[in-house]
């Protein structure tokens, strides 16, 4: 039987500011990996917890058929709400239990939108702790990140220049 995988990071110089995603997909049969995939992007101005979630929308979103798949994420922000908090937000309207709009609501709106097609379940791993697929999926984020850093968008030549 194929199991199905996703390690997903998000990575952000400064918060805000540039940022990253990466997912790492991978497909296990019998325990060793039948395939791999990598996806990654950024944006110029962003959050961490931006970054992080549209890693695992990306990840469901690049599914071309339904799936039974298992994410695991480093962000207590992205497990802790697609699994418990987003149920609250959607029968308050997409407020907070205080009452205020929930951050990030076009995101978790989006989120919400692409796991529903997938039987997903959700597991969170402690970040930067030599867990193998997790720090591929960071690596994928800083290389999404990578071109929106101002030392990237320099002129060559420019290094130095006052």
């Amino acid at each position: 039987m194929t199991e199905l995988f996703a390690y997903t990071d998000g990575a952000c110089s400064g918060n805000p500011g540039p940022g990253g995603w990466g997912a790492l997909l991978i497909a296990r049969e019998d325990g060793k990996v039948i395939k791999e995939r990598e996806l990654k992007g950024g944006e110029a101005d962003t959050t961490n917890n931006r970054m992080e979630l549209l890693a695992a929308i990306s990840a469901l979103e690049s599914l071309t058929r339904p799936s039974t798949l298992v994410i695991v994420t480093d962000s207590a922000y992205v497990k802790n709400g697609v699994t418990s908090w987003i149920h609250g937000w959607k029968r308050n309207g997409w407020k907070t239990s205080t009452r205020k709009p929930v951050k990030n609501e076009d995101l978790w709106r989006r989120l919400d939108e692409a796991q529903a097609r997938h039987n997903v379940e959700w597991r969170w791993i402690k970040g930067h702790a030599g867990h193998e697929e997790n720090e591929r999926a960071d690596e994928l984020a800083r290389a999404g990140m990578a071109p929106f850093k101002p030392a990237a968008r320099r002129p060559a030549g420019a290094a130095g220049r006052r």
